[in-house]
């Protein structure tokens, strides 16, 4: 098939698209033809009413899987899903999970002898939801403004969920007269860490194995623009802890021969960077530069950096942003001001994450962050690193027949090229999928959009952008019979 490289524009930034050919000079088969796609279209409108609110209901439950939270809301959410599963069709659906694990769910409606089986993922746990003064609206009470559902969730990964719910009431039936196999694997700990995901999917192989599997955790290029994630970031992350005092001491009386924990904390922390924001870390490499850019004022204004602030680093936005090592202190145990008093602290600790790019090695890269930060360890307090999380980049190969297929599925919907984009942000459950499916090929696409402020104050999704997901979603489902298989 022959390819050709289309340029597309952000808000004035240019960038380059991999596509195949206009999909209305191709074969109608096996996607269909335009007056098809759009037939299927007009079916999926008045789905979409209740698509929405069955994702409100979702997003009503706060299904935070981090320690230290009440985790019945994540059984609940669970118990919803597997019910929208039995609702769509599932022949097979239930509740999972493995030692210490958190609820998972799986539905199957097994392929027919020699047909191949798709396997649809997302999870439905999320994120704590910060400072609840700063929302908007309450976080798990979903408000509509606008064209975009507000809520925890509504966009990461719940409109996942309802992504592939929605594709199979719609398609449902037709994917079973065709005897293409669905399985649906909805994640209950993604946000936590995914740190049960290995062991599960190796306990229940048997009944995840598939021929595609496609991944609906991302983002797409811009409201209007599809993309494929073709690349992600891995992550590594400590807690380094710096210890100065055997217990706290008056300042006024004690303060001057010694120096508190939390500046020798934040002296250590500032050794990470050079002046111009780079890592400074030795022994981290860096990926290619990638062949996309953006514009510096979209990036900005989705990022929310204030008018006159300088960026960090040099080169392309997009090789800051997916292949070159990033490093963020996300969080520091000290007093609090309000709580402040006149003494010295004596110990202070900070949690510190690094994004590492496609090529590198999780185990090499914390090594080097570990021997970094005791190399830098002041004479003057004691300098403990626990190691933490370590998450493997992914990279995929971007000519495939899915891969073009799903091109293909992403134009139809969106009536826009699709871009192949990298993403800053890390999925290291992706790694052990291809380790323990290594036959299968995967997909990575998303229902997010840069305004969509995953993990943030204010999360929504465009309602619009939510459409185009779940007919694409549909039109690959169809079509998956043209990819060949049987591994399931």
């Amino acid at each position: 098939m022959r390819r050709a490289e289309d340029r597309w524009a952000r808000g004035g930034g240019t960038v380059t698209v991999m596509t195949t050919d206009d999909p209305s000079q191709q074969p109608p088969a096996p996607l269909g033809d335009a007056e098809e796609v759009e037939a299927l279209r007009a079916r999926l409108a008045p789905l979409l009413p209740a698509a929405v609110e069955d994702l409100k209901d979702l997003v009503r439950i706060p299904s935070i899987a981090f320690d230290g939270y009440d985790h019945e809301p994540v059984h609940r959410s669970a118990e919803a899903v597997a019910q929208l599963l039995r609702g769509a069709g599932m022949a097979e659906v239930s509740i999972e999970s493995v030692d210490g694990g958190s609820p998972a769910v799986i539905g199957r409606a097994p392929a027919a002898e020699g047909r191949p089986t798709v396997l649809l993922y997302a999870h439905h746990d999320v994120q704590p939801t910060g400072d609840l003064e700063e929302w908007t609206s309450a976080p798990f009470e979903p408000v509509e403004r606008d064209g975009r559902l507000y809520g925890r969730g509504a966009a990461d990964d719940k409109a996942g969920v309802m992504a592939h719910v929605t594709a199979l009431r719609l398609v449902g039936e037709e994917l079973a007269a065709d005897g293409i196999g669905v399985t649906v694997f909805v994640e209950g700990e993604e946000e936590a860490g995914s740190p049960t995901f290995r062991p599960f999917i190796e306990t229940y192989r048997d009944r995840l194995a598939a021929d595609l599997i496609i991944v609906a955790d991302s983002a797409n290029w811009a409201v209007g623009t599809p993309a494929l994630t073709t690349s992600l970031r891995g992550v590594v992350d400590v807690v380094v802890e710096v210890r100065a005092l055997d217990h706290a001491v008056h300042s006024g009386l004690f303060g001057g021969p010694v120096l508190d924990a939390l500046t020798q904390l934040s002296r250590l922390l500032a050794t990470l960077h050079d002046e111009n924001g780079e890592v400074a870390v030795e022994g981290l490499i860096r990926a290619d530069d990638p062949s996309v850019e953006m514009d510096e004022e979209d990036y900005r204004r989705d990022a929310g950096v204030s008018e006159g602030l300088e960026l960090s680093g040099s080169g392309p936005l997009t090789a800051r942003l997916w292949t070159r090592p990033a490093l963020s202190v996300i969080g520091i145990d000290a007093p609090a001001v309000r709580d402040a008093s006149n003494t010295l602290v004596p110990v202070s600790r900070a949690k510190v994450s690094l994004r590492i790019p496609p090529g590198e090695d999780p185990d090499s890269a914390m090594e080097a962050l570990v021997a970094h930060l005791e190399s830098h360890a002041p004479a003057t307090a004691q300098v403990t690193v626990h190691r933490g999380e370590r998450g493997k980049p992914y990279s995929a190969r971007r000519a495939s027949p899915a891969m073009d297929l799903a091109r293909r599925a992403f134009h139809r919907a969106w009536d826009t090229p699709a871009v192949d984009t990298g993403l800053g942000g890390s999925i290291p459950f992706i790694a052990d999928l291809l380790e323990v499916f290594p036959e299968a090929e995967v997909l990575v696409t998303g229902v997010e959009d840069p305004e969509s402020r995953a993990h943030g104050v204010d999360e929504s999704l465009h309602l619009g952008e939510f459409a185009k997901v779940c007919l694409a979603e549909a039109l690959l489902l169809r079509s998956a019979g043209a990819l060949g298989g049987g591994a399931a």
